[in-house]
């Protein structure tokens, strides 16, 4: 690992375990990284270790070949032996893992009760730019948002590319603040983070998008020409890009599971700290704007009655939103009241 890269992975690192996860001395920690990403994997838990001695380090190639599927029964045998209180989990995103990393997200929440950080496709610069931000300051954010929206009844989003989208909420879906900050046991996020999010209860438009989520963010990055998705009662109808082969390929895999077309969540990224495209899914859903994605609703968080083994995020940039008439955000930017100090 060369200094200066190795440098600013720790200052990401040690944001994301003091700051976001707050680990403290009787904390047990498991880290689960994987080849690709070891020198991030090996930094988290230098981090970690200064803190509290009870930190395991564990590679996903131990446990059998990429593309894991489904969880393996030694991974699951290990944590439970280790009980950790925190874990994060710091590898790369392959195709085909989604439905093993939601499995596992599962387990350690609802058996293991650890507050868990969720950071698949993550690299020195996501460390460096989205982990290195104030989250005091997304955390205050965060949460003015979620207090706008979390009662909405209809949200329009319009960008210069063409976007125009009217989603609609019902009340029994919950809308839920990520701020960063996971320092209460079953609490868990993705890092870098920034966000609130639901399940919409249908939607109808246009979409046109810069970045694409599951394994097409890291295959494809900043998309050289924008994928179009017309959206009909909720569900992806139509997929088309000047690059023909890149809008088949999403819309044969938004088709291959159950419920992979049926628009699953709906989220506004509040990261004030990130001003550009990185073509990584798991920052730029961060970035202020609006992301939606097709298929898993995240039922647990969200509420809703239905589930999906694929989820796919797509991200449009430059965006408008209009929760029921009031303008919160224009061409990218925070409305100023959003962003003020709090009162001393």
């Amino acid at each position: 690992m060369l200094e200066h890269e190795g440098s600013e992975i720790r200052v990401g690192a040690r944001t994301a375990i003091r700051t976001c996860m707050g680990v403290q001395p009787d904390d047990r920690l498991v880290i689960i990284s994987d080849e690709p990403t070891v020198a991030i994997g090996q930094t988290l838990a230098e981090e970690a270790k200064a803190i509290t001695p009870e930190t395991h380090l564990i590679l996903l190639e131990r446990y059998g070949d990429r593309p894991i599927t489904e969880t393996p029964v030694a991974l699951l045998t290990e944590l439970r032996s280790w009980q950790p209180t925190v874990t994060l989990y710091a590898a790369s995103s392959q195709p085909g893992e989604i439905g093993f990393r939601i499995m596992l997200r599962r387990y350690l929440l609802n058996e293991l009760h650890v507050r868990h950080g969720h950071m698949p496709g993550i690299t020195p610069r996501l460390m460096s730019e989205g982990m290195a931000a104030d989250y005091h300051l997304i955390e205050r954010i965060t949460r003015r948002i979620w207090e706008r929206v979390r009662s909405a009844h209809r949200i329009h989003v319009t960008s210069p590319a063409g976007t125009d989208l009217t989603a609609e909420f019902s009340p029994a879906r919950r809308w839920v603040p990520c701020t960063g900050i996971y320092h209460r046991q079953g609490e868990w996020g993705n890092l870098p983070e920034g966000e609130t999010f639901t399940a919409p209860l249908t939607a109808n438009g246009t979409l046109v998008v810069n970045v694409l989520g599951d394994y097409f963010s890291q295959k494809y990055g900043v998309l050289d020409t924008p994928v179009t998705i017309r959206v009909e009662d909720g569900r992806a109808v139509e997929v088309s890009c000047a690059n023909p082969d890149i809008a088949i390929e999403l819309f044969e895999y938004l088709r291959s599971a159950k419920n992979g077309t049926r628009m699953g969540e709906f989220a506004i990224g509040t990261n004030v700290a990130l001003k550009e495209l990185t073509g990584n899914l798991l920052q730029d859903e961060k970035m202020p704007g609006v992301h939606v994605a097709f298929g898993n609703p995240y039922p647990e968080d969200t509420g809703a009655d239905w589930s999906s083994q694929v989820h796919v995020d797509v991200i449009p940039i430059r965006c408008t939103i209009e929760v029921d008439g009031e303008v919160i955000m224009r061409d990218g930017e925070f409305m100023p009241k959003y962003l003020e100090e709090d009162d001393a």
